[in-house]
């Protein structure tokens, strides 16, 4: 065999893979389908002064409106329960509670977050570096939520898996 039929087949070998993912790309030919519960945050949102909370790799972060009325109460027992589900990946997980700085919760660490991009009655995961990954919508029924905190356990359990840092 010369070595130009190598030359030309080495040629080939490398092109057409490179071609074929071009054309995929450009035919947006993208997998519609995707394993996680929640939603991804567009546009991204990162969260200043993340670092003085001294957070450990992740955390789930209740938005909360204003002053904490009793559909708040009930999210927070919801959150607590949550964290239990953790088992032994609590030590990787904080509960953060984002909004004014005046509610004090056992068991939450304190976010003061001003009114901006992230909406009241969510759930986020946020990582360690303070960017918003996931959102999960709260409703007033306890079903809903239940389905709702599956999804995220699920989530979280992915990311921990996953994680360099942890």
């Amino acid at each position: 065999m010369s070595s130009q039929k190598v030359l030309t087949i080495f040629i080939i070998c490398f092109l057409l893979p490179l071609g074929g993912a071009f054309l995929l790309l450009k035919s947006d030919w993208l997998p519609g389908s995707t394993v996680n519960n929640g939603q991804f945050l567009v546009p991204e949102v990162k969260l200043e002064q993340w670092s003085k909370i001294n957070p450990k790799p992740w955390a789930i972060a209740l938005r909360v409106a204003g002053q904490c009325e009793s559909g708040c109460s009930v999210y927070i027992s919801e959150l607590k329960n949550i964290y239990l589900a953790l088992g032994k990946n609590q030590n990787k997980v904080d509960l953060v509670l984002l909004g004014s700085a005046g509610r004090q919760v056992k068991g939450f660490k304190n976010y003061t977050y001003p009114s901006g991009a992230l909406k009241a009655d969510y759930l986020y995961l946020v990582d360690h570096m303070g960017l918003v990954v996931f959102s999960y919508e709260l409703d007033r029924d306890l079903q809903t939520n239940r389905i709702t905190a599956k999804g995220l356990i699920k989530d979280l359990k992915k990311l921990l898996k996953y994680a360099r840092s942890s």
